[in-house]
């Protein structure tokens, strides 16, 4: 390894960007109404919605800008929380890792630009649109660069299984999902979430510390791979009355599940996040127990539909994986709050 230079730490990038006094009070309410989601004392239906990942700025804060009318049309049933994902995990290690490695994407990595794009972009999205957003603790020691804007957190299906990804949920103040692995190996997931959910001691960032335990991590189903490479779903009626089971067998608090459309459950064909969409609900009407189970859906959706290579150009459309387009989104989600009861 070369060390190249020294980098800020949390407290000191923060102190060059703080939250405002409405930005902490619009994150306050927004984690009020996302916990209530978890605990059942809401209804209403969780939506993490947005880009595969957080390529531009200006593109990512116009899709949000949007959803903040969408959200005001749809109140009364769905809670949006759109997502910023500013790291890109890469199966192979090569291509677009995100935001935080490459604020422009057409530049070599720099991660102290980085570091300072992805909290400048949550901070925009809060003080904007009143939005406080998700993203992916890919690496857990720099969650506390965003742990003051965030409302939800997510654990990919390659990191579920790592100790301290697992131990760093413990800790955290907001729900998080902890995705089935790549495999499909839901005693993976189950471990995770009771892991997550109980207390802790271990070494963070260089301090010892204790974690009291998360009752708000909760599942995501995101579909699975085989060893011949072929994708299966996990979405279906069976698989989420497989996962209520397993939730009563498990002892663990505030049982929940957001469904990933998107990944293998579509196989990546990002056109049918729509029907998958549908189909998780039509499910929760007919078992009360997937219904108290089943707390949100997971969609990925940009400006424009499908994606791009790195230096397609065109704006608003991913460069990762590829997404639902506006005009397809909004017409979703006001199906689906029509279709939530």
């Amino acid at each position: 390894m070369i060390f190249k230079r020294k980098l800020l730490i949390p407290s000191e990038i923060k102190e060059m960007y703080p939250v405002s006094q409405e930005g902490m009070e619009a994150k306050r309410r927004n984690d009020g109404n996302i916990r209530s989601v978890f605990s059942g004392e809401s209804e209403r239906l969780l939506l993490v919605i947005g880009p595969c990942s957080a390529d531009r700025e200006d593109a990512v804060i116009e899709y949000i800008s949007r959803l903040r009318g969408l959200q005001d049309r749809v109140a009364d049933k769905i809670v949006i929380v759109p997502r910023i994902y500013t790291n890109k995990p890469r199966t192979t290690g090569s291509g677009y890792k995100g935001m935080l490695h490459q604020p422009n994407p057409q530049l070599h990595s720099d991660m102290l630009r980085g570091l300072i794009a992805i909290r400048k972009l949550h901070m925009r999205a809060l003080n904007e649109t009143g939005f406080s957003c998700a993203d992916e603790m890919l690496y857990p020691e720099n969650h506390r660069f965003l742990d003051d804007l965030l409302s939800y957190v997510a654990v990919g299906a390659r990191s579920v299984e790592n100790q301290q990804h697992r131990l760093t949920a413990s800790g955290l103040d907001v729900p998080v999902g902890m995705k089935n692995p790549t495999g499909g190996d839901l005693s993976v997931m189950m471990n995770a979430l009771k892991a997550a959910q109980s207390s802790h001691t271990f070494i963070y960032r260089n301090w010892e510390v204790e974690s009291k335990g998360n009752p708000f991590a909760h599942a995501i189903l995101r579909g699975y791979m085989d060893s011949h490479g072929i994708t299966h779903p996990n979405y279906h009626y069976e698989d989420l009355f497989h996962l209520c089971e397993l939730y009563a067998d498990s002892g663990l608090a505030n049982p929940g599940v957001i469904v990933d459309t998107n990944h293998c459950n579509s196989g990546k064909r990002y056109d049918q996040q729509v029907r998958i969409a549908k189909e998780v609900l039509h499910c929760t009407r007919h078992s009360a127990d997937i219904r108290r189970v089943v707390k949100g859906l997971m969609v990925e959706s940009y400006l424009e539909d499908g994606c791009q290579k790195p230096d397609g150009g065109v704006y608003g459309q991913s460069i990762t994986d590829p997404c639902l387009g506006w005009e397809k989104t909004e017409r979703l989600v006001l199906d689906l709050a029509e279709l939530w009861v």
